[in-house]
């Protein structure tokens, strides 16, 4: 991948745009990470720098959307809907930046989940 989006003015997603406690719906992210490959996907935005090509992009913004899919190996139409489960569940934001589709993990989401299994279960 050569190619270089520009980065967004707002930068990496702040936990306040990403989750309230009000909004963590827990079905849906149970439901999002039942799906091994959308758990990969999570695993890959956790350390962007170890699975994707440095220097073709600012992971610090995210990880353009055909950066995953061509990691994957996976139709765009397959990928698209898996990336689409993430970001209904709120554990993935995108940020459009021109033609891009920036995506970056809400950690604010994942760590309220978490907690809210080591609490109650």
């Amino acid at each position: 991948m050569t190619q270089n989006p520009t980065s967004p003015s707002q930068g990496s997603p702040t936990p306040a745009m990403c989750v309230s406690q009000a909004a963590l719906d827990e079905d849906l992210i149970h439901k999002a990470l039942a799906n091994p490959f959308r758990r990969e996907i999570l695993k890959w935005l956790k350390t962007p720098n170890a699975y994707f090509v440095q220097g073709s992009f600012d992971v610090g913004c995210g990880v353009p959307l055909n950066a995953i899919h061509a990691r994957s190996g996976l139709s765009q139409s397959t990928v698209s809907a898996h990336v689409a489960a993430l970001i209904e569940a709120r554990l993935l934001v995108s940020t459009r930046v021109g033609q891009w589709m920036l995506l970056a993990r809400c950690e604010a989401v994942i760590h309220a989940f978490a907690e809210g299994i080591r609490l109650h279960l």
